[in-house]
């Protein structure tokens, strides 16, 4: 086993750079000023009880537990099994989030599942609708399936700054700078989603919530006086 390959698996490493991370993202949203608008509806649902399904593009996930108020609900987020996924949950954990892993062995049905079992229990849901692997921004159906599934609302959120560090992943992951100013903001999706929609309503409202979700990142970036990328071009 290669000397890199001992350090990536080890838990002692692991736990350091989770630590590292989370107190970097931590530091940075405590030292910047943000504009916080459009959460008052995601707020009080999660305040009463009701949970909500949370959207966000995986390039702005770093900043999840800062778009979600967990003083007020749970909330778990679906990562990914592998090393990166297993790496970027536990810094979600360190942070407030719980976490349900998905995995390329676990089939949909019980991943379904489980998402229903955590909703029931008043536990909201989290996803990057891109993610693990991309591309970047596409949506999956992923959302579409367990809106349908599990009735709860649908909110899309993003985080923007003006200057940010992008890392070299296959979507450019943000990190918040430091002493900066920062935008957070949320919408709701209000498509109707059908008992039994067609493929070609799914896809449609794949297409509904891609549009939102582009439409929500670009609006914060604009207000932090960034510049708007092509929201395709990540895949180019």
């Amino acid at each position: 086993m290669s000397l890199r390959k001992k350090f990536a698996d080890s838990p002692r490493v692991n736990r350091a750079i989770e630590a590292l991370f989370a107190s970097y993202v931590r530091f940075a949203f405590r030292t910047s000023r943000w504009t916080r608008s459009g959460f008052e509806d995601m707020d009080n649902c999660v305040r009463r009880g009701e949970p909500v399904i949370f959207v966000l593009w995986h390039q702005r996930l770093i900043m999840a537990p800062y778009l979600f108020n967990t003083s007020l609900g749970r909330i778990c987020a679906l990562t990914s099994a592998a090393r990166a996924g297993r790496l970027a949950g536990q810094i979600l954990v360190r942070l407030g989030f719980e976490t349900i892993p998905m995995s390329s062995h676990k089939r949909h049905v019980a991943l379904s599942r489980e998402v229903l079992r955590r909703t029931k229990e008043g536990c909201s849901i989290g996803i990057a609708a891109d993610g693990p692997r991309g591309p970047a921004r596409i949506s999956s159906t992923v959302p579409i399936v367990w809106a349908r599934m599990t009735g709860c609302r649908v909110f899309t959120v993003a985080f923007a700054e003006r200057q940010v560090i992008k890392l070299p992943t296959w979507d450019q992951q943000m990190l918040p700078l430091p002493f900066s100013r920062g935008v957070l903001m949320c919408r709701e999706w209000t498509d109707e989603v059908p008992n039994k929609p067609s493929d070609e309503q799914v896809e449609a409202l794949r297409l509904s919530l891609e549009s939102s979700l582009d439409s929500i990142t670009d609006a914060a970036d604009a207000a932090a006086g960034r510049r708007s990328e092509d929201p395709k071009a990540l895949t180019d």
